[in-house]
C-alpha cells in the first residue's frame, strides 16, 4: 500500500472514544420546515441556496480521506435536504471508493428520492434512512410546515426498493400531543417489510425549535404500548456505540429501534463527528460552536488529518449527561447545520 494512503493510530478523545462515524451536511437548504429542526417563522425561505459557501466535491473528498485514516469507517450524507446538492450521485462515487469507508449511507426526506435512487445505487451508496414523523397525510403536510406530500415520500421508498436498497430506516422524531398516534401507524405499514422503524425522543438541538421537555415522550414508554400490542424482545447492539436500543418484533416481523438521547443518554460510547455544510467541526450534536477546516484542507490530506487527530484528542463532549446541571452549554449549533 502506498504510504500515503497507510492509517495511522486511532486517536481517542479525552473519555477514550474513538472516531468512527463521520456524518457529513453537503447543503444546509432544505425544501421542507419542519418545526424540530428549521422553522419556518426562524428560517428565511432562501436560507442555505450560496452555493459558494459550501464545500467543493474536491474539498469534500479530501476531507473525507482525513477522516478515514484516522479510523472513521461509517460515513453518512446529510444536510438540509441533501437530496438538493447538485450532482450528488457523483460525490457518492467518489467517496465510495475512499479506502476504509465500511458503510456509505444517506439520510433524507424522501421527497426527491424517487428521481435519485437509480444513481445513487449504482454510484455506491449502501443504505438510506428517511425521515418519515407521520403517514397521515394532512398531519404530514403540517409537520413539514406545509411543504411536503408524503405520497411523494412513499414513491420514493418504492423506487429506492426497486433500486435494491432492501433494508431502509425510517425515523420518527416523536413529540407528545402532536404525532405520538402515528408510532402504530408507522409499524404497520412497515413490519414485515424488512425495513426498520426507529423512534427519536424529542431533542433540545438549536435555539430556534421551541424545545419543552413537557413534549417528549419517553422511549421507554412508546416501547410498552408497542409491546402492549406487537410483544418485543431486546436485541444486542450491532456495534459498541450504537445510538438506538435495537428491538424485534417476537411473531418475527422485524425489529424496531428507540433513540432516547433525553432519557437515556448514551454519550459515553459516542464516536461520531459532524461536519457542516461550509466545513465547520462540531464534535457534538449539542456543540455551541465549530472549528472550520477549509483552510486546513488547503494544505492536503496528510496534513489535514494530523490536524484533525489533535482536535479529536482534545474532545470532551458529553451534553446529553449533562443536560439540567448547573454549567451545561445552552446555546446548541442548528440541526439543519449538521443533519442531526
Amino acid at each position: 500500500m502506498n504510504a500515503a494512503l497507510q492509517p495511522r493510530a486511532v486517536p481517542l478523545d479525552r473519555l477514550g472514544r474513538p472516531l468512527q462515524d463521520l456524518r457529513l451536511s453537503v447543503i444546509e437548504a432544505c425544501n421542507f420546515r419542519c418545526g424540530y429542526c428549521m422553522p419556518a417563522d426562524r428560517v428565511p425561505e432562501d436560507y442555505g441556496l450560496d452555493a459558494a459557501a459550501r464545500l467543493s466535491f474536491d474539498e469534500i473528498e479530501t476531507l473525507v480521506r482525513g477522516f478515514a485514516r484516522l479510523g472513521m469507517q461509517k460515513l453518512r450524507i446529510t444536510g438540509g435536504e441533501p437530496l438538493l446538492r447538485k450532482d450528488l450521485p457523483a460525490l457518492i462515487a467518489r467517496l465510495a471508493t475512499i479506502p476504509g469507508i465500511e458503510d456509505l449511507a444517506l439520510t433524507t426526506n424522501g421527497t426527491l428520492l424517487a428521481r435519485h435512487a437509480r444513481a445513487l445505487r449504482a454510484a455506491g451508496l449502501r443504505r438510506i434512512t428517511v425521515s418519515l414523523d407521520a403517514l397521515d397525510p394532512a398531519l404530514f403536510r403540517e409537520l413539514s410546515g406545509g411543504r411536503g406530500r408524503v405520497e411523494d415520500v412513499l414513491e420514493g421508498v418504492a423506487a429506492a426498493e426497486a433500486a435494491g436498497f432492501e433494508r431502509m430506516k425510517f425515523n420518527c422524531v416523536v413529540q407528545r400531543g402532536v404525532n405520538e398516534d402515528q408510532a402504530p401507524v408507522l409499524l404497520e405499514r412497515f413490519r414485515g417489510t424488512g425495513h426498520i422503524v426507529r423512534f427519536i425522543e424529542f431533542m433540545d438541538v438549536g435555539t430556534c425549535n421551541g424545545w419543552d421537555r413537557a413534549r417528549v415522550v419517553p422511549s421507554a414508554e412508546l416501547r410498552d404500548r408497542i409491546h402492549a400490542r406487537w410483544p418485543l424482545r431486546a436485541l444486542e447492539a450491532n456495534y459498541r456505540g450504537e445510538v438506538a436500543t435495537r428491538y424485534a418484533f417476537a411473531d418475527g416481523a422485524g425489529e424496531v429501534g428507540f433513540v432516547s438521547s433525553v432519557s437515556d443518554p448514551f454519550c459515553g460510547d459516542c464516536h461520531r463527528a459532524r461536519v457542516s455544510a461550509d466545513g465547520q467541526l462540531f464534535t457534538c450534536l449539542f456543540a455551541a460552536d465549530g472549528t472550520p477546516l477549509r483552510p486546513l484542507l488547503a494544505q492536503g490530506e496528510t496534513a489535514f488529518a494530523e490536524r484533525l487527530g489533535e482536535l479529536w484528542r482534545g474532545r470532551a463532549d458529553r451534553y446529553s449527561e449533562l443536560r439540567g446541571r448547573a454549567g451545561a452549554p445552552r446555546k446548541h449549533v442548528e440541526m439543519f447545520l449538521i443533519g442531526g
